[in-house]
């Protein structure tokens, strides 16, 4: 009998997937769990394992594709099986009490929760998945449009769609005029507001040249940019950090992190330095709740590190950082570089930083204008040690000296909270045994 795979609710908010990559072909023999598709969502890549066993029969969405939740992706046909209704529900539309605060629809939903693709019930019981396009009252629409259009002051339920299935895109939420305002005179209304207009550009063809889909986590990295740049006001600082002290304490510390497997580098001492700086100007571990306008101060300190993986810039998180000692701090920054570059980093491990560094190891260049980790307040970047002359005591000497560069957004912190900050960790790494004074 032919199975219908629906695309299941793979976490909170998320309403719709684009697929990555298909594992599988039309008229493929699969097994149970054997990997079909990767799908990507606007908080973390997931890989769809099959539900059953049988034959690939049809392939409803191709790579690049979106697909919204509760729309059928693949169907199966089960070679002798025993013929079962799956436990899909159909869901009536939703009265407008039943969108929760976060601008999310809350539905019902079968069985209570919806299951991974890999908990399908034993004995025949299929994933329960909500129907996301079968009431027009709930908005389909991705959180980052939902942000872009509260930013802007538009109600997003007022937008006509253009997307597929109806999904509001930010295209619509940008291109979007309201009615003349039926304010009092004197009083604006935020729906008023024009919003700013975006003209796609066209490249025309001039000569020998190769056209690469904009999908996938490249996607989604060239929309959090663009988000990170036209949201936040930026700016940048720069401090040139004498580090000959720090390469002499790691060279020393080099043997004894070897005989506990531990591969040291600058990073955990960076990290270090950057959570002491951050406990002293905690403007910089923050970020702007727009919805309610509050600057929301975070206690705790989840470090992200922007590395290089296979399909492009992933920021992993490092948790509760302030807790852990460099040697600690070491071996979760190998373990998690070593999953972004295998493409098994969980979302759990790409999501939650609070501040972000960013490094390009030994090509880490001169001097960068790092982009914000939206919504995040601050991020470094961490630019390659090299001997340099300085001026010691009136005399010209060879020194190792880096530097670093710290973005900042305006709106929340001013140019003496980062100039304060670097400060900070720039003593700590000239002075390494501070350093170890300051860890808590």
């Amino acid at each position: 009998m032919a199975f219908s795979f629906y695309m299941p609710d793979i976490g909170e908010g998320v309403v719709e997937g684009e697929i990555v990559a298909w594992k599988v072909k039309e008229g493929d023999r699969i097994t149970l769990d054997q990997p079909l598709v990767e799908v990507m969502t606007d908080k973390a890549t997931v890989e769809l394992p099959s539900p059953r066993a049988g034959t690939v029969s049809k392939i409803l969405y191709k790579d690049g594709q979106i697909c919204p939740v509760g729309q059928v992706l693949v169907v199966i046909d089960e070679d002798g099986a025993v013929p079962v209704r799956p436990s899909v529900v159909s869901i009536a539309p939703s009265p407008p009490s039943a969108s929760g605060d976060n601008g999310h629809p809350v539905a019902a939903r079968a069985n209570a929760q919806v299951q991974p693709a890999s908990l399908s019930a034993a004995g025949g019981g299929a994933i329960a998945v909500v129907d996301a396009t079968a009431s027009r009252e709930r908005v389909l629409a991705t959180p980052a449009t939902r942000r872009l259009a509260r930013q802007l002051g538009v109600e997003i339920g007022r937008i006509k769609p253009t997307g597929k299935h109806g999904r509001v895109t930010t295209q619509d939420v940008r291109g979007y005029r309201p009615e003349a305002p039926t304010a009092a005179p004197g009083v604006s209304s935020p729906a008023a507001r024009p919003a700013p207009q975006h003209t796609p550009i066209a490249i025309a063809r001039g000569g020998e040249e190769e056209r690469i889909p904009l999908r996938g986590l490249r996607k989604r990295i060239s929309e959090s940019m663009a988000r990170s740049v036209h949201t936040a006001a930026h700016f940048t600082y720069v401090e040139e950090i004498d580090m000959t002290e720090l390469v002499a304490l790691r060279e020393r510390a080099k043997g004894r992190a070897s005989e506990r497997g531990v591969k040291l580098n600058y990073l955990p001492f960076i990290v270090k330095a950057a959570v002491s700086g951050l406990k002293k100007w905690p403007q910089l571990n923050a970020a702007l709740d727009e919805s309610t306008q509050e600057i929301v101060r975070k206690k705790y300190y989840h470090i992200g590190i922007a590395a290089q993986g296979p399909q492009g810039l992933a920021v992993s998180v490092v948790r509760d950082a302030d807790k852990r000692s460099i040697f600690d701090l070491s071996r979760e920054i190998d373990r998690l570089g070593e999953a972004v570059r295998a493409g098994t980093a969980t979302r759990e491990e790409l999501t939650g930083s609070t501040f972000t560094i960013t490094s390009l190891g030994k090509l880490g260049g001169v001097l960068a204008t790092p982009i914000l980790n939206f919504p995040e307040v601050a991020i470094i970047g961490v630019h390659k040690i090299e001997p340099r002359p300085a001026v010691r005591d009136g005399q010209i000497v060879a020194r190792q000296l880096m530097n670093l560069s710290i973005s900042v957004d305006h709106r929340l912190a001013d140019g003496w909270d980062g100039a304060m900050f670097l400060a900070e960790v720039k003593a700590l790494l000239e002075d390494p045994t501070t350093m170890f004074m300051e860890m808590v």
